[in-house]
């Protein structure tokens, strides 16, 4: 498995922890804006991921599910996100990227 994979394994564990109640959103926010640019994906990436997370962290400030911010919604986004970059790192295009 490449490094890229396996950093992409954990910040999905860290996602799946901060679901689980397991590890605060915040360190699941700072571990993926951490680890993401490792991960040498296209601009397009970045450009989704890094509003996406800022949401998420806003979100935080609610204390229940709110018709701006539903937590929900936005952590699946952020799943969804990941299986787009799983798809992107493990195809063979990527490597020559």
């Amino acid at each position: 498995m490449s490094a890229a994979l396996e950093t992409l394994d954990r910040m999905n564990t860290a996602l799946a922890q901060s679901q689980n109640g397991q590890l605060t959103q915040s360190e699941m926010i700072r571990l993926w804006r951490t680890l993401a640019p490792s991960l040498a994906l296209p601009a397009r990436f970045d450009e989704v991921l890094h509003p996406l997370l800022d949401r998420i962290e806003a979100s935080v400030l609610f204390s229940e599910e709110s018709c701006s911010f539903s937590q929900k919604d936005l952590l699946a986004s952020l799943q969804m996100w990941a299986d787009k970059a799983r798809l992107r790192l493990s195809s063979p295009s990527a490597a020559q990227t």
